[in-house]
Order: C-alpha cells, then structure tokens, then sequence
C-alpha cells in the first residue's frame, strides 16, 4: 500500500482504483476509506477515486497531538503530491465535507470541482444536532449507542434489509485518543470566513431527514459559497450516499461530468 508522508513526517496510508482523472473521496470523522466500500465502484469506470486513511485511523499514523480540519486538508495535499495529481474533482462527506471546504478555500488551485455532503460550515453559524441526540451517542450501552448511530445514518426500512457489515460506523482499531482527537477537530471547525474564497464549481447535497447534521446546514453553506448549487434527497439521512445512491451516485457524476475542464 502507499504512503504519502505529511510536513511533520507522519505517514499517511492512500488507495486509489479506476482511471480517469483524479476524484479524491473524504470520508466522514474517526472512519478510515472503508467508509467508501461499495460506492467507490460507482466512479471508477471514469474516475481514478483516490481515498486516504486519516491520521489516527486505518493503517496511516495515529499521533497523539491535536487534529484539526486544516491540518486534514494539507494530510490530502501531501497525497496528491505524492500521486502527482496537479488537480482533482473533491467529493467530501460528513468531516471530510468540512475538510473540502479548506481544499477549496486553501487549495483553489488544486480543486477543479467540489461536492460538499452531509456537512456543516461549523462555529457560531452551524447548526449543530440536538442534545437528545449527543445524549443518545454515548449511552453507556454500547449496543443502545450504535443502534443509535444506525438510525441516524439509515432509515428504518433500509436496516429492516441491509444486515450489514456498516462502514460508516467509525473505524474499530482506532485507539481512544484518536477517537478524541478526531471529534475534537470537528467540533472546533469553522470555515465559514473563508467559504467565499471557493472558486471551484460546487454542489452541496444533503439527505432531508438527516438528523446527525442537520440539512439546514446546506442552504448556510450554499448562500456563502459562489455559486454554489444544491440538491436534496428527500428522505435520505445521514449516510445518503449509500443508501440513496441510486440517486447520489448519478447526481454526482452529472455534476462532474458538466464542470469537467
């Protein structure tokens, strides 16, 4: 497996799959590319998707020192680097969402095209999930707690037919501190003074009943955004993307497709 190595020296883990010009796909916090298993494929036949392990997940180093969204962001610019990828589409979910909006912010140059899902502009101006539903996350019954999880990314008639096994769970090996580190970065983003410095096409998707991050978010990130458009799906929760991405997927690759120069 390759490793590109960050400015401070820390090895990051990357995979890629299909041809075609670069699509870099985020996955979501304290879950490693795994989270992109059975979606990737949906790209490939014209893409060269490129998914990385973030440090702390996966078999990328897990430093104990502080994580941030920014820090992320550069941890894909040494990656890209280390393919020789000049620029490449960006399609981040969840955190990886949060880490787009500083690759298209930071990094314009290196971003042709952005799809923002799932995600927040974070601070004072993202909308945040209810306590009822951060209570329910740590509930001191592991089973009650990822049943919680579960319903949160799926609808309760997609996990009536789907068994299993869940990617987007979070990542298993990671150590507790990792864990940590991650949630902390997330919950210290706030991009929202530089998402006016996004110059790439840009869609925002999100599901309508996701309650993990609210779909009110989308429209906060579009008004800020240039340009921005936005599609929601109705119905869709958290994990939109797998469950709904018979929709998603071609939405998508619609987008790429148009913005691709």
């Amino acid at each position: 497996m390759p490793f590109a190595k960050a400015a401070n020296g820390v090895r990051l883990a990357y995979q890629t799959a299909g041809r075609g010009p670069a699509l870099v796909l985020l996955a979501g916090q304290a879950n490693n590319h795994h989270w992109w298993d059975g979606i990737r494929e949906d790209f490939e036949s014209r893409y060269q998707t490129v998914t990385l392990d973030w440090r702390g997940t996966g078999d990328s180093d897990k430093p104990d020192e502080p994580y941030s969204t920014t820090g992320f962001a550069d941890d894909v610019i040494a990656v890209l680097d280390d393919l020789g990828v000049d620029r490449a589409a960006v399609y981040g979910t969840s955190m990886g969402g949060r880490v787009a909006q500083w690759l298209g912010a930071r990094h314009a140059e290196r971003v042709r095209a952005l799809i923002l899902g799932c995600t927040s502009p974070g601070g004072r101006h993202g909308i945040e999930r209810g306590p009822e539903i951060r209570q329910s996350l740590i509930d001191p019954d592991p089973a009650t707690a990822r049943q919680a999880l579960l319903e949160l990314m799926y609808t309760p008639e997609w996990l009536a037919h789907n068994a299993g096994p869940f990617h987007t769970l979070g990542d298993p090996d990671m150590p507790a501190y990792a864990k940590r580190r991650h949630l902390m970065a997330s919950n210290r983003h706030d991009a929202w003074d530089a998402l006016p410095d996004i110059a790439s096409p840009t869609l925002i998707v999100h599901g309508t009943e996701d309650r993990f991050n609210p779909a009110a978010n989308a429209p906060l990130l579009a008004e800020r955004i240039p340009g921005a458009r936005t599609r929601l799906i109705p119905g869709a929760r958290h994990a939109y993307f797998e469950e709904f991405r018979s929709v998603a997927g071609p939405l998508v690759l619609d987008f790429l497709d148009e913005t691709h120069h």
